[in-house]
């Protein structure tokens, strides 16, 4: 817990394992150790990679800095068609690797759509049957710092077939500490200087006595914990070991001219039933057959994030360019974003609806909340 860099980090746990019963008990504890050291040892030498990057050392760059409203990385196993989907929304110069697995560099490109940029980082190819591989720890550490993932499945590929391409990523980034679909719980844990221990959100067959007790029992005096669904006590353990992050994701099923019409039914009806929660285009992207609107309109939902145009006190147009803003925003966030001024001195705002404008607008406070296709005007 206290442990910042992950050098730190590898030596306490090579420490903890040395110290540790082996017992029935501790076996789940021992096996994630154990992984954790493995990724920690990679994890360092990807470092001294970046490190060598940035001092021109001839390294590569293993991180991309967020561009854009909203950053996704493109995911998926070798050929599956990340190349192609660059090629076909972005102006990246980006070329398939001449051999899979060859390639550890991220490339950015930026899709525009309706004046929303959003920037798809390419990552290396995932490799599905090796969980600790290199290139799944610089996908999954990728994936962390973006906002959402794009999975580009082969649908012509029956070994695995798309289903079980979709689960094993599935695993490997759970593995990793991401979650591509939303799980029952998320839990943080955010330690303090000051003794106390908070609980923020729903236990399940525990008091908050029950978890001071427990942190306390790991030398944790004062710790704020957020629970994100309903946690129980021994999710609560786990996040004192392990740091989970929630990624939401959308499938590209590509590929789909090289199969006839029965089997991509019989595909996409395995996608309703094994992964209802997670939306599915279909694509030829070879030939750049893929809806821009429709994928703009589903990454927007899937983050549940909205548009919201700002107009200027006697203009008679709005901005083009929205601001993105996750759901639940209000007039407040809004003028922070825009301005400290605006937000500080503050006195009310106009705001339209984009499908009416320039009729009908309503006149609200700071804490209005705001809705997809908004236009403000926020006086001051």
């Amino acid at each position: 817990m206290e442990a910042k860099t992950p050098e730190e980090k590898l030596k306490a746990l090579q420490e903890f394992l040395s110290k540790v019963p082996k017992h029935k008990g501790t076996e789940n504890l021992v096996h994630w150790v154990r992984r954790r050291i493995a990724q920690l040892r990679r994890e360092v030498e990807l470092r001294k990679i970046k490190t060598r990057s940035l001092r021109g050392g001839g390294g590569k760059s293993i991180y991309v800095e967020k561009e854009g409203d909203v950053q996704l990385t493109v995911v998926g196993p070798p050929s599956s068609g990340k190349t192609a989907l660059l090629r076909c929304l972005t102006n990246a110069r980006v070329e398939p690797d001449e051999v899979p697995f060859s390639d550890v560099e991220p490339v950015p490109g930026m899709f525009i759509q309706d004046e929303v940029y959003f920037q798809l980082v390419k990552t290396p190819s995932i490799t599905l049957d090796n969980y600790d591989s290199d290139l799944n720890i610089v996908t999954a550490t990728l994936t962390r710092n973006a906002d959402g993932v794009i999975l580009v499945l082969d649908a012509s590929c029956t070994s695995p077939d798309p289903v079980r391409q979709l689960k094993r990523i599935q695993e490997i980034m759970k593995a990793h500490g991401v979650y591509l679909t939303k799980p029952k719980c998320l839990v943080k844990i955010e330690k303090r200087q000051l003794p106390g221990i908070q609980v923020v959100g729903k236990l399940i067959n525990a008091s908050p006595e029950d978890v001071k007790k427990l942190l306390i029992d790991y030398g944790i005096q004062g710790a704020v914990i957020y629970i994100d669904g309903e946690a129980t006590l021994e999710d609560i353990e786990e996040a004192i070991f392990r740091e989970y992050v929630y990624r939401p994701s959308i499938v590209i099923l590509n590929k789909v001219d090289l199969v006839d019409s029965e089997y991509l039914k019989y595909v996409i009806d395995e996608f309703k039933t094994e992964a209802p929660n997670v939306p599915l285009i279909p694509a030829s992207l070879t030939y750049c057959k893929i809806d821009r609107t429709l994928l703009a309109e589903i990454i927007l939902r899937t983050l549940d994030l909205i548009r919201v145009y700002t107009k200027e006190p006697g203009s008679n147009t709005y901005s083009p360019k929205p601001f993105v803003l996750k759901r639940g925003s209000t007039v407040g966030d809004l003028a922070k974003r825009i301005h400290s001024y605006l937000y500080e001195h503050f006195k009310y705002a106009k705001v339209w609806k984009k499908s009416t404008y320039p009729q009908g607008f309503k006149r609200v406070g700071i804490n209005y909340q705001l809705e997809d296709g908004d236009i403000v005007e926020i006086h001051a």
